[in-house]
């Protein structure tokens, strides 16, 4: 019968399909099983006869001899408004026990990226309403920013405000993809998000760790899907949230072993590049739209020339490191600002005023951070006048870069708080002209906009 084949050999996740006529093409979907649940997408054509595919799904109970349907198409995703606020799966099923999904149509998950002459050339700066990320490290409008942290120093945390953020005053679309995550985190994440209130502007959709690795290497060809859709048919901006690509990295090296790929460099696949490039440059901003994208990234033992990093890197164009002795110190986003980078941060794209704050303040906390192993030893009193100024400074700009989070607010008991660009701006150059040398610093820590600390100081004089 056309279109149905035989399975002839299953090695893990790896089947080999016969057909006698009718030979599926690359990135076909065949199903087999009970009730066709096993999903196979077909990698490459052996010869004129048989195909190799890796499982999408797990492949227990599968035979030699067993039939195989070819769909003729590839992996589709689920696109439309009914998606919103719903949480799918790597094939677009629901997973969050509220019942189907209706009004939507399905769209097949390999896309080319934009064409050149489509993309917008223009650099905009994507406002978080983060002090210390908009000040220090501007986010690009269309841009891929890179969340690189251990565990526990509040990448997550960052992410959910930043959803926060976004939905609550833009007019976005959150997409928030979870490759190989725990399912612990995506519970605890989808809760969150509708404790916080917006889940209606959300979409999530997780391949988790447990899944097989063809799951969790398509599920960000799932989600961009989605993510293009509301570019493109909707004309709106998206915010487009993935945890962690260096997991989708892992599915590809995965699968890579799984099909007898020769290993290169450090064991990654040699098509690493490739595969990376193929979904990162979908992530594009057109004269329609644009889809922002930030991703969390493992440091594979905090090495940054492991392949899967310096790859990783080349595609972005904003680097935000998270310190482990900065949340220790209570000084959170603990966000590094010497280590983190943009490119954004350029006279030309955000002005002369800006970038001269900005320099301003990298050139103090650098100064501050070389006086730290004086002051341990002899102490503040020991310094210069000229020192001791760098030092408050420094300090008390340290203290007016922490924010209190909206999404951390049952937490702490403080109300979030959002701060525009010029606000940020304001606070920082009076701290630097050292209008505040007066106050004391806790009266600079977690505040929005530098007025607060006038008024926080009258509170506690009163």
């Amino acid at each position: 019968m056309a279109g149905r084949g035989v399975i002839v050999s299953v090695r893990g996740s790896v089947v080999d399909v016969r057909f006698e006529d009718g030979l599926p093409s690359i990135y076909t979907v065949l199903r087999t099983g009970d009730q066709d649940r096993i999903v196979i997408e077909v990698l490459s054509q052996l010869d004129a006869h048989h195909v190799r595919g890796i499982a999408l799904t797990p492949t227990q109970g599968l035979a030699r001899g067993m039939a195989v349907k070819n769909t003729r198409g590839p992996l589709m995703a689920p696109v439309g408004k009914g998606i919103m606020s719903r949480m799918f799966d790597v094939f677009g099923n629901p997973i969050d026990r509220a019942g189907d999904v209706e009004g939507v149509e399905w769209r097949g998950v390999h896309r080319a990226p934009p064409s050149l002459a489509r993309r917008s050339t223009q650099s905009e700066v994507f406002e978080t309403g983060i002090k210390v990320i908009d000040v220090l490290v501007p986010l690009e409008r269309g841009g891929k920013a890179g969340l690189f942290g251990g565990a526990g120093v509040g990448k997550t945390v960052l992410l959910t405000e930043m959803i926060h953020n976004m939905v609550g005053h833009h007019e976005g679309v959150s997409i928030f993809c979870g490759i190989g995550e725990r399912c612990r985190e995506g519970e605890e994440l989808y809760r969150d998000m509708k404790e916080a209130g917006v889940l209606p502007n959300m979409v999530m959709v997780f391949g988790q760790m447990n899944e097989p690795p063809g799951s969790r290497f398509r599920v960000g060809h799932t989600a961009l899907t989605m993510a293009e859709y509301f570019r493109d048919d909707e004309h709106r901006d998206v915010l487009l949230l993935v945890d962690n690509i260096f997991r989708f990295i892992q599915a590809g090296s995965e699968i890579s072993g799984l099909m007898g790929q020769m290993p290169s460099r450090l064991g990654y696949q040699p098509t690493m590049g490739t595969e990376l490039s193929r979904l990162e440059e979908r992530i594009a901003n057109t004269d329609t739209g644009a889809i922002t994208s930030i991703q969390a990234v493992y440091v594979p033992a905090d090495d940054f020339t492991d392949p899967a990093a310096v790859h990783t890197f080349g595609h972005l164009s904003a680097s935000i490191v998270l310190s482990r002795k900065r949340a220790s110190e209570g000084l959170f986003p603990a966000i590094d600002p010497l280590q983190s980078s943009s490119n954004m941060a350029t006279p030309s794209i955000v002005g002369e005023r800006h970038y001269r704050i900005a320099q301003e303040i990298r050139r103090t906390l650098a100064q501050y951070e070389e006086l730290k192993d004086i002051i341990a030893m002899l102490g503040l009193e020991q310094l210069s006048q000229d020192d001791r100024n760098i030092v408050f400074r420094a300090r008390r700009l340290e203290r007016f870069l922490t924010q209190p989070f909206f999404t951390t607010g049952q937490f702490t008991g403080m109300q979030g708080r959002l701060v525009s660009l010029e606000d940020s701006l304001n606070g920082c150059e009076r701290i630097l002209n050292d209008e505040f040398k007066d106050y004391p610093e806790s009266a600079l820590y977690m505040i929005g906009a530098i007025d607060e600390a006038k008024q926080k100081e009258a509170s506690h004089a009163s």
